[in-house]
Order: C-alpha cells, then structure tokens, then sequence
C-alpha cells in the first residue's frame, strides 16, 4: 500500500516537473541579478571590491540636477511615442486590412521595414539626414524656400527629433497589433454595418470598441519601451546638446562612463521602480476594462 501510494504521488507531481526549466531561467536571469542589483546599489563597487555604504548612492543620485532633466524627459519621450504611435497605427492599421486596397503586402511590408532595422543604424541615418548645413531633410526645405531648423542642435528641438525618429521606427509593431485586432473581430459585424451606415460608422462603433485590447497592447508596450529606450537617444544626441535631451538611461550610462558603478546601479534600481510604479496600475486599469469577442 506504501508503494502505491508513493508511486501515485510520483506520478501526480510528474507533470510539475516540466516547470522546472522555466523556473531556473526566471531564476538565474531575473531573481539573481536583480538581487544583485538592489545590493550593489548600497555599495561602492569595481570589478574587484565592493564596499557597503548604504543608501548614500541613492541620496546622491536624487540630488543631481541631471536626474530631474532625466526623469522629466523620460516621460515626455514615453507619453509622445505611447501615444503619437496609437494614434497613427490604428488607421494605418485600417487601410491596410481593407478590401479597397490593392498590393497590401507590399505596403503592409513597407510599414513594417523600419522595425527590422537596426535602431543604431536608424539613429546614425537620421542624425546625419537632420544635419543643419547638408543633411538631406533640411536641404529639401531650403530647396521649397520653407523654415529648416537645426533638429538635434537646437536644445528645444532635440528631444522631439528624437522622438520622431522612434515613432517612425516603432510605428510598424503597433500597426501589426491593429490589424491583429481587426482581423480577429467577426465578420458579422463589419456585414450589420452595411446596412446601418458607412465607414465612419463601421470605424466608430466596431473597429475603435473591439480593438480596445489592442490599444491597451500598444500603450503599455510603447510606455515602458519609452521609460527604458537608450540605444537611439544616444545614437542621434548623446543626450545632447547639453543635457537637453538626457533621459534616464543615458544619465544612468554616462554615471558608468564616469566610473561611478555604485551610483549608476542606485539608478538603475530606480528606474525599475519607476517602470514598475507606472506601468503596474495601468496594467491593472487596462486588465479590468478587457472585452471578450
């Protein structure tokens, strides 16, 4: 009866088994480092010692005057791409999944290319495409006697160059999420439409409610990917001119520059915090508004 009972909890816990490897990668790529990180934080650390001085890295880097430019262009950038790019992709979406539209996969794939691209090489392109004197963009409106700026020069404009460049580039995902969304709402209701009234009304009363999770998709994704974008801010500006267009990832990497580990890890924790404290609640928010089609 013993053996029985043992065999039969054996094979009740075999199929947790399967869990195992799932939890010893979550383990050994987020638990431990992010462990790590939260204790070097309270240190003053090389790559050979480490020395505990408590939150003195966090105090120092709540008082630098670069982290409230950081923080406060952080969400410029992750509010604007969020939803510059909701708004843009839902009726770029639309196009390309109606029935008028010939060629769509050609268009559907020139509207996705800019995701596939490397976004340091984006960042490289476009810095010299907006160069004040013989970049490309400011040359076409000097040639059409318009207004030409000096997009990443000009510490008003910096920022928001930047923030062009990644709507372009990210435009393409949340389009792709759109059209998931519209693909995936039954034809029954784009068929009682018809009979009721035109596009305005299929797009007003069909499209817009059923693609609610889309949307809630598309912003979540984007708002933490603009909290947390590095790579294309410092390909274009360095966080220049100045510290116009620092946000606080490259406050965080210019502490590393600078030999300050302890301080930039302090801000890396924070970060985390930060993403953690805006996107959990809207994440909650969005979860308990979901529609089921």
């Amino acid at each position: 009866m013993g053996k029985k009972s043992i065999h039969r909890s054996l094979q009740a816990a075999y199929p947790n088994w399967f869990y195992l490897p799932g939890v010893l990668t979550f383990v050994v790529f987020f638990i431990i480092p992010t462990v790590s990180a939260f204790y070097f934080s309270l240190t003053r650390w090389t790559l050979f010692e480490a020395t505990f001085i408590g939150f003195e890295n966090y105090v120092a880097f709540l008082s630098d005057p670069m982290l409230s430019i950081g923080l406060k262009n952080s969400l410029i950038y992750a509010f604007l791409t969020s939803a510059t790019k909701t708004i843009l992709a839902l009726p770029l979406a639309v196009l390309l999944t109606s029935e008028i539209l010939r060629f769509k996969g050609f268009y559907r794939s020139v509207v996705f290319f800019p995701v596939l691209v490397s976004t340091i090489a984006v960042g490289i392109t476009f810095s010299i495409l907006m160069q004040p004197n013989k970049g490309v963009i400011n040359v076409a409106l000097r040639a059409l006697h318009l207004p030409h700026f000096d997009w990443l020069g000009d510490p008003r404009l910096a920022l928001y160059s930047v923030i062009f460049v990644d709507v372009w580039k990210g435009i393409g995902i949340a389009t792709v999420i759109y059209m998931a969304g519209i693909l995936a709402i039954p034809q029954d209701y784009f068929d009682a439409t018809k009979l009721d009234g035109g596009f305005w009304i299929r797009f007003r009363h069909v499209i817009i409610p059923l693609v609610r999770n889309s949307t809630f998709t598309i912003i979540l994704l984007s708002f933490m990917g603009g909290l947390r974008t590095f790579d294309i801010v410092w390909a274009m500006t360095g966080g220049g001119p100045g510290f116009a267009s620092d946000i606080l990832t490259s406050v965080i990497y210019k502490q590393y520059q600078a030999g300050f580990y302890g301080l930039s890890t302090a801000g890396n924790v924070i970060l985390f915090v930060l993403v953690t404290v805006l996107v959990l609640p809207l994440r909650t928010f969005f979860s308990s508004r979901e529609i089921e089609l």
